[in-house]
């Protein structure tokens, strides 16, 4: 039966319909539709403008369906969409009287109505998600609040570091993240139901109360906005964009720290792989692939944003197929979420090594200039030259830091500036030392321990919120 005819004798060929068919990717709008149906045919039952008895048995066969499932639609491609399968469901439970669902309705708020719905839903679940990685995180960096390890700019040795210090960073990241979901949320939870096709309607509707049944925190003020805004959508994908940047970041680090010439840390044989023709092989293949993925999110948000920006008011066909895009970003970044919390939680580290590449390739240098500008006020950049000289010097007598002492101190000192500095032993050795390098560091933000504890509390305090 064609729930539209009248209009037209004929009907679409076949590709055509095929063509112009949502049906595939409006499975996850099932949910959704259900309660759009349910809570508008309440409305206009409690403002009469449908008889009771009819809304009834729409609102009686609408709770069959949801107990049945999806399975009980046809889902023949002749359909539109789920909103045409769902309307001939009913149509075929209850008779004729089923067209009173559609009364002062069209699909273009409809469908809006629907993927907000779906929408909110799936951000809370990725907030969810991200509050869980991040409470993995907090409870890794607990335990690694002295585990020396070295950070990097330019992907160079710069300066000790540890690692509770670094994985704070993805914390504060994955928060950032976070809190974009959560304002995001804010622009998703507007219902445009009652829109109709895009003036409203002449049926005296209480769109209040259908927001109210749908849990949306307000009314869209506007009709023609309300069918024709995608914004919400492309703001969505660009979070998800967002946080696949996050997680693309820490995969790559886990590649690169699992390397032999790294060493830092080795991953699990669960997220692992070997080679088909080395079998000394470890490839870190599901960080590789997360990484390779967390790009796909960004090419969904181009697309998107290249559909909605050249289209009239208001409702324009082109905007159905925003949504498949908008679906592939959440799960696709979904499944790099997951995978990648699955990854860094079971990861091991190779203490040994990273308390090295703590203590190697002159990477507490800086804490000497400081040194010298604390107790002897020297002006930073004549610090800084000395203490370059230094390392120049020490790399051509082929000697490391722990050779250097005061002798060596003053007498670069001396060529530099024409007089040592006389720091005197202990705190050369001290400023050398990356274990005393970084409990120095303890400016909020920084990596000693008791800093990071400090923002470790702060982090909780999000969580707990």
């Amino acid at each position: 039966m064609d729930l539209r005819a009248g209009r037209f004798d004929g009907q679409m060929t076949d590709d055509a319909a095929k063509f112009s068919s949502s049906i595939e990717f409006d499975r996850r709008l099932f949910e959704a539709d259900i309660k759009c149906n349910r809570a508008h045919t309440t409305m206009l039952m409690e403002e009469e403008i449908i008889p009771e008895q009819s809304a009834k048995k729409i609102l009686k066969a609408l709770d069959k369906l949801e107990q049945e499932g999806i399975g009980a639609l046809d889902m023949n491609p002749s359909f539109e969409d789920i909103h045409m399968a769902l309307e001939d469901y009913i149509t075929k439970e209850i008779g004729p009287e089923a067209g009173f669902m559609h009364t002062a309705k069209s699909r273009n708020d409809q469908v809006c109505t629907d993927v907000r719905i779906a929408l909110k839903d799936e951000i809370n679940n990725t907030i969810h998600g991200i509050k869980s990685f991040i409470q993995t995180i907090v409870d890794m960096a607990k335990e690694n609040t002295d585990t020396l390890f070295i950070a990097y700019t330019h992907l160079q040795h710069a300066q000790p570091n540890t690692f509770a210090h670094h994985l704070m960073a993805y914390a504060n990241e994955l928060r950032r993240d976070c809190e974009r979901f959560q304002d995001t949320y804010k622009r998703v939870d507007m219902s445009p139901l009652g829109s109709a096709a895009l003036t409203t309607t002449g049926f005296p509707i209480n769109r209040d109360r259908t927001a109210q049944l749908l849990d949306f925190s307000q009314v869209m003020d506007n009709s023609i906005d309300g069918v024709s805004s995608r914004d919400f959508a492309a703001e969505a994908i660009f979070d998800y964009a967002m946080l696949s940047t996050t997680l693309g970041k820490i995969a790559d680090e886990i590649v690169i720290w699992s390397s032999y010439e790294f060493r830092m840390v080795e991953c699990s044989n669960q997220y692992s792989s070997t080679s088909s023709i080395m079998p000394q092989k470890k490839n870190p293949d599901i960080a590789e692939l997360a990484r390779g993925k967390s790009t796909i999110s960004y090419g969904e948000l181009m697309t998107v944003l290249s559909m909605i920006k050249g289209i009239p008011h208001s409702y324009n066909r082109d905007l159905q197929e925003v949504s498949p895009h908008l679906w592939n970003a959440i799960d696709n970044t979904n499944d790099i979420l997951s995978i990648v919390h699955g990854m860094l939680s079971t990861i091991t580290i190779n203490k040994e090594r990273t308390e090295e590449l703590a203590g190697a390739n002159f990477a507490t240098a800086t804490e000497l200039a400081d040194v010298m500008v604390r107790e002897k006020q020297l002006p930073f950049r004549t610090a800084h030259k000395i203490v370059g000289r230094i390392v120049s010097q020490a790399i051509e007598d082929g000697i490391t830091t722990n050779d250097i002492d005061d002798d060596y101190v003053n007498k670069i000192s001396e060529e530099v500036t024409g007089q040592p500095i006389s720091l005197g032993e202990e705190l050369v050795s001290q400023a050398l030392n990356p274990l005393k390098n970084v409990k120095s560091r303890t400016v909020k933000g920084g990596c000693a321990p008791s800093a990071v504890n400090e923002a470790i509390k702060n982090m909780e305090d999000f969580l707990n919120e």
